[in-house]
């Protein structure tokens, strides 16, 4: 009924603007810590939360839009733009993810160990790694600006999946299936990096506390270094992409094959989408409280 729509979309407007809110908070803080200590961490910080702000203004679109009965002031080239900026931003989640974890796990790697000498030297030696995400991301959603059309320059008999007010057409099914196994690649490639570095983190952190744990100081016990603090951090937005993906992958094979399409569940399905997206900055805002001052950020930063 009316009202159920009027609820959820009403909450799905309140997700994005809280989920736009902490990405801006998290962007501006890391962007005046950037300038001062020049980490790399922070530049990736604030990859993540551009990435972020993309998602969530590019899937949030169509809700807001049919919400507010605005569908005439989209034509095709604003579902072209809207649908391909939000998959390669989909793409550029994981990749800064998966890039997240491995300079973490680099950072808090033994002085002896060979992966401190992958450490960047300066922030911006990561920077032609993040242009080559876009490059890679970019390549692979390429296909979609040809097969999204608007649903007032189509014909009932076209249209294979709607987004609201954008519309898949058929497509030639040999590139769909090249493109479905490029992404497929990228994602598993990604995954794949972010599990393994993600465990060794857990070892060494694992290491760490038997460490302190055998020094049986209480003030030691007490005093957590900042590198350990900012990788439980990491690892804590790790969990949460993974989380919010193959819940969203398995939601989406279900929605797929369901004999009988519910509302409720391609709403679930949208907000699944838009869940990292939301809840990362929250984490980082948690896990920092400075951050979440924002008047106040200094030397007692978590990834300081």
């Amino acid at each position: 009924s009316n009202w159920i729509l009027q609820i959820l979309g009403t909450i799905f407007v309140f997700l994005i603007g809280l989920g736009v809110v902490g990405n801006v908070l998290v962007l501006g803080n890391y962007m005046s810590l950037f300038r001062s200590t020049m980490k790399s961490i922070h530049l990736i910080l604030i990859h993540l939360a551009f990435t972020n702000m993309i998602t969530l203004l590019t899937r949030g679109m169509p809700r807001t839009v049919s919400s507010l009965g605005l569908r005439s002031l989209i034509d095709d080239i604003a579902c072209k733009v809207v649908v391909y900026l939000s998959r390669v931003a989909r793409g550029l989640s994981i990749c800064t993810t998966s890039l997240l974890t491995v300079v973490q796990a680099i950072t808090i790697s033994p002085r002896a160990s060979r992966w401190r000498r992958l450490q960047p030297r300066s922030a911006w030696h990561l920077l032609p790694l993040l242009l080559f995400f876009w490059f890679l991301n970019s390549v692979i959603s390429m296909n979609l600006p040809f097969y999204i059309k608007h649903v007032r320059s189509m014909n009932t008999s076209e249209v294979t999946r709607s987004d609201n007010f954008c519309y898949f057409q058929s497509q030639n099914w040999p590139i769909r299936w090249i493109f479905i196994v490029l992404m497929v690649l990228r994602d598993a490639g990604f995954q794949s990096i972010m599990g393994w570095t993600s465990g060794y983190m857990v070892f060494l952190l694992h290491k760490h506390h038997q460490h302190v744990l055998h020094l049986q100081t209480s003030k030691l016990l007490h005093r957590t270094p900042p590198e350990v603090k900012a990788a439980k951090s990491v690892l804590l937005l790790m969990l949460c992409f993974l989380f919010f993906y193959w819940a969203d992958c398995f939601m989406a094979l279900y929605v797929t094959f369901s004999l009988e399409k519910h509302f409720l569940e391609g709403s679930a399905l949208e907000f699944l989408d838009l869940g990292y997206a939301i809840l990362s900055p929250l984490v980082l805002i948690h896990r920092d409280g400075h951050l979440a001052e924002c008047r106040h950020m200094s030397v007692s930063m978590i990834f300081q």
